[in-house]
């Protein structure tokens, strides 16, 4: 494998886990926010409040976004296996 591949190869892989990652993490980091704004005025400071709400609401993303997120994954794989093949 030539150097320039292998660091294409890096690239794409690092690209598409960010992508793949960034709905879980965007919603996770609003229910976040949210949660706090939400504590700072309430004053109740317990973790627990918080850590339920970010908890369901990056599974529910999850849940949402499985099939795009397999796709993704999926398109990915071949192209490795497709680039893998004309080495």
């Amino acid at each position: 494998m030539e150097p320039q591949n292998a660091i294409d190869l890096c690239r794409d892989a690092l690209l598409a886990a960010l992508v793949i990652g960034a709905p879980m993490l965007l919603v996770g980091m609003a229910a976040g926010l949210t949660i706090g704004l939400i504590q700072a005025l309430t004053q109740i400071q317990d973790q627990t409040v918080s850590f339920v709400p970010k908890l369901l609401a990056m599974a529910a993303v999850m849940i949402a976004c499985l099939p795009w997120l397999m796709t993704r994954l999926v398109e990915f794989t071949r192209e490795v296996f497709t680039s893998a093949a004309m080495q």
